[in-house]
């Protein structure tokens, strides 16, 4: 779901008036705004202001309007406009917008809606023989009002399997469908927020899903009553959110401004916090938060310095250490509470695209640097190893299976058509395979011997791969639909059917496609608008080794 890294199209109108021309407000109007927003402060793509474009020289962000840029949807301009046009929006995103984007922690509160109180909905799914109540195909507005109330009868429950269910996003008109699993028809649609982005997180029960949105938006959505029930603005620009094992507590992390948000359940306020490093000096931009419930803890990547966050969600956690300690029994020195604050892991790079394993007591982590990665041991807060992975890895998207009695890893590459196989007892590459192109996503299931990808960011879009994951070789290619991008693999419960997105607007054929998991062969088609990811909540919640958390 989401996917754009660094810039989408670097463009979009702002607010107020620069002193230099209005030529290149008008042409970042043309060709930007739709992905970065009309105040640059970021939709569907990131926000283009100097805080967030620190790391990226201007020579390089003229080379990505030009050129276009690796691994996202940013598109190349060098047909649209002239070098004199291009350097002029490079000066125009590297100017500060003033009075400098600030989302505060009162702006927060403020913006906390409820149409649905704790309490207030049945604590069982709701069995009344409707048919599904029909969503607006207009998106929702940036603003603080609450999403539309479906005060109707609700579909059928009764005999569903409430963990055999798919959350499935669809961006083309902004919509959200919940698909019955077994029957691998829809249940109901409803209007989400404007470009969803990280993919959703459930509650360990199945009760209640959360969505982020671009713009920073967090919703509460109760499955079992098929009704919004929170919402609140946690941030300008961000990235995803993270709900806790114990479903108590959610984690937002932002690109604008640079800070971790942290809620209860229910999206009330609870902290916010500055993300600088240990000198408090450089302040990082979040690339990602994860829930490590077995450390009962949120882990967040930062996007740019070389440290790595633990905040715990464990109120009986020890005390952390500020700087020189005396005596740790008797707590001779400074220390803060554990709860909710963060335990820094100092690194040499920062790394922003994570992968952990099962017990999540160690992670792997890429760099900017190409073939490059490392592994941190979170319990001794230190790099344990290295990782020699080619091109551009997106550890984010990988799985894991037994193979020849030994864990492996395997990870798609955003810039070279390979999967990396790795060794997680020694973290060496066990093979290379060769795919039709560069991908985003790989998936499997416990149940299935195959692991299928994509080559979406080729031309191969249009073609997933099937590796099995015995002989470890590409075995067969699945092509539906020439020229139309067909990725995100999802398994359902029993892994006997693989769902994938025609990445498509609806009126252009969009749809899940249904896939029989042992023959490969397409067995139904779902229409759906732009479906970029189907999240079965059974798979998720459990963290199978097949889908990534």
């Amino acid at each position: 779901m989401v996917f754009l890294r660094v810039l989408c199209v670097l463009c979009g109108a702002i607010f107020w008036v620069p002193s230099f021309a209005a030529e290149p407000q008008q042409r970042y109007q043309e060709h930007c705004a739709v992905c970065h927003g009309p105040d640059r402060l970021g939709l569907t793509g990131p926000a283009l202001l100097p805080e967030s474009l620190g790391r990226l020289k201007k020579t390089d962000a003229a080379r990505s309007i030009r050129e276009g840029r690796e691994a996202t949807q940013m598109q190349g301009f060098a047909d649209k406009l002239s070098v004199a046009e291009i350097d002029a929006l490079v000066q125009l995103i590297y100017t500060p917008v003033e009075p400098r984007p600030n989302w505060s922690v009162a702006q927060i509160k403020a913006s906390r809606l409820v149409p649905h109180a704790a309490g207030s909905l049945p604590d069982k799914p709701v069995p009344v023989s409707n048919k599904p109540v029909p969503a607006s195909d207009k998106p929702l507005p940036v603003v603080n009002k609450p999403l539309p109330l479906l005060n109707k009868p609700l579909p059928v429950f009764a005999g569903v399997d409430m963990m055999n269910l798919f959350v499935v996003v669809e961006t083309g008109d902004h919509n959200v469908t919940i698909l019955d699993g077994d029957k691998l028809e829809p249940i109901h649609r409803f209007p989400s927020r404007y470009a969803l982005h990280g993919g959703p997180k459930f509650t360990p029960d199945g009760r209640y899903v959360f969505f982020a949105s671009r713009d920073g938006w967090v919703t509460k959505f109760d499955i079992w009553n098929l009704q919004v029930v929170a919402e609140i603005r946690a941030g300008i620009n961000t990235r995803n959110v993270a709900v806790s094992g114990d479903g108590k507590y959610v984690a937002v992390a932002n690109y604008l401004p640079h800070t971790l948000v942290l809620l209860d359940a229910d999206l009330n306020l609870l902290k916010v916090l500055d993300v600088k490093d240990k000198d408090g000096k450089q302040s990082s931009r979040v690339s990602a938060v994860y829930d490590a419930a077995p450390r009962q803890s949120f882990v967040a990547a930062l996007k740019d310095v070389p440290e790595v966050w633990e905040i715990s969600y464990d109120p009986q956690v020890e005390d952390i250490p500020m700087g020189l300690i005396h005596d740790f029994q008797f707590k001779e020195g400074a220390f803060i509470p554990g709860f909710l604050n963060p335990r820094r892991t100092l690194l040499s790079e920062p790394l922003d695209d994570f992968f952990f394993r099962q017990d999540y007591g160690e992670l792997m982590g890429a760099s900017r640097e190409a073939g490059k990665g490392q592994v941190v041991n979170l319990n001794v807060r230190r790099k344990v190893g290295d990782l020699q992975l080619p091109g551009m890895p997106h550890l984010g998207s990988g799985i894991t299976w037994e193979w020849q009695g030994r864990q492996v890893m395997a990870s798609p590459n955003f810039k070279e058509g390979v999967i990396s196989v790795i060794d997680m007892n020694d973290w060496k590459t066990i093979k290379t395979i060769p795919t039709l192109g560069p991908g985003f996503f790989m998936r499997s299931h416990e149940d299935t011997p195959y692991a299928w990808t994509d080559s979406m960011m080729s031309k191969a879009k249009d073609t997933l791969q099937v590796i099995d994951k015995r002989s470890l070789e590409r075995v067969a290619e699945v092509k539906t639909d020439p020229g139309k991008t067909l990725a995100h693999i999802e398994f359902t419960r029993d892994g006997k059917y693989a769902l994938a997105s025609l990445w498509e607007r609806k009126a252009n054929g969009g749809a899940l496609i249904v896939f029989d998991a042992a023959t490969f062969k397409e067995v139904k088609r779902i229409p759906m608008d732009k479906p970029v990811g189907k999240y079965n909540l059974y798979n998720k919640i459990t963290r199978s080794e097949g889908t990534s958390h």
